[in-house]
């Protein structure tokens, strides 16, 4: 041993009364501020479990283990709240650039892009039908859809009238695949998937029973017996679309007969 390893005094055995002392508690990791956007997060949360009708501003703030009159710092109420997360959905979502050339196909984008928004949370086509969309953060969606119609040649009329019709028709269509989900979950699905979980069965009797209608009295419903149900929500969304927009197609100027939609 050196003569300085000498000088160094040895660490002494800890006492009886530190033997008996609980360890030291660890500081508790600091809290994260409470923001908007966990507020938001949150209400998602408490919306994909408990559905809209179920979701309340005080089990939004259990799940952010805060006191309800916290959530006010915040958020005014609890629309405010909704029509916060109904905005978050475009987040990050561009309007493209209207191109008269490709506008059917542009508006066929913009719709199925808007079913996959409000497809990703639980009742979202019941929050969009409650909020109008001419939020600040909003407009610029709303101009950049009407510059497509008015682009294409429809006439202002009609393009006034045709993003409340698309959105309208996606609200629509998206809130009874929810209604399914629901029933899937309620039978002892997950609910998280789009095909209705007896719906082959279903659609099967429902073909075969038009199939066997009188041909006298139902003509119409045996001949298409076999198109009237089908198990494709894709599908049944992209056949409606194209109804929507060639009845708009109809009204380009190069297409108007004489009679024209009154003012």
């Amino acid at each position: 041993m050196t003569d300085a390893a000498a000088d160094i005094p040895a660490t002494p055995p800890p006492s009886p009364w530190e033997r008996e002392r609980p360890a030291r508690a660890h500081a508790a990791p600091a809290r994260t501020p409470l923001s908007r956007e966990r507020v938001v997060e949150a209400a998602f949360t408490v919306l994909d479990r408990q559905g809209l009708d179920g979701m309340s501003m005080r089990q939004v703030a259990a799940e952010l283990g805060v006191t309800v009159s916290a959530l006010y710092a915040h958020v005014s109420s609890k629309d405010d709240l909704l029509e916060l997360m109904y905005t978050r959905l475009f987040d990050d979502f561009e309007m493209p650039v209207a191109d008269p050339e490709r506008w059917q196909e542009q508006l066929m984008e913009f719709a199925r892009a808007g079913r996959r928004r409000l497809l990703s949370h639980r009742d979202m086509a019941r929050i969009s039908m409650a909020h109008v969309p001419f939020t600040a953060e909003l407009l610029p969606h709303v101009e950049g859809l009407l510059a497509i119609f008015r682009t294409a040649g429809l006439p202002d009329r009609i393009a006034a009238e045709a993003g409340d019709l698309i959105s309208t028709y996606i609200d629509g269509f998206v809130l009874e695949e929810g209604m399914w989900q629901d029933r899937a979950a309620q039978q002892g699905g997950d609910g998280s998937s789009l095909a209705r979980p007896d719906w082959r069965e279903m659609a099967d009797d429902m073909q075969n029973y038009f199939a066997a209608l009188p041909e006298a009295d139902f003509p119409h419903l045996r001949a298409l017996s076999g198109l009237m149900v089908t198990d494709s929500s894709d599908e049944r969304f992209d056949i409606g679309l194209q109804i929507i927009l060639r009845g708009l197609a109809s009204y380009l100027p190069d297409r108007q007969d004489s009679a024209t939609p009154d003012d």
